[in-house]
């Protein structure tokens, strides 16, 4: 089963600010979350690893 990461653990995981992460989303340069409840949200575990290789692969 896929795991779910609520916002701290992404922005921990790549490492950007809250205001940085909503600015790549608004720009479509990061995942968008997905609706979990009417006030909760979070990222699918795959999209933000498979955003992290695509930006390591970019640097090389």
């Amino acid at each position: 089963m896929e795991k779910i990461l609520r916002l701290p653990e992404v922005l921990s995981t790549v490492g950007l600010s809250r205001s940085s992460l909503y600015t790549l989303i608004a720009k479509g340069d990061f995942p968008r979350q997905i609706r979990l409840s009417p006030r909760t949200s979070g990222w699918l575990q795959s999209d933000v690893e498979g955003w992290i290789e695509r930006r390591a692969g970019v640097g090389r």
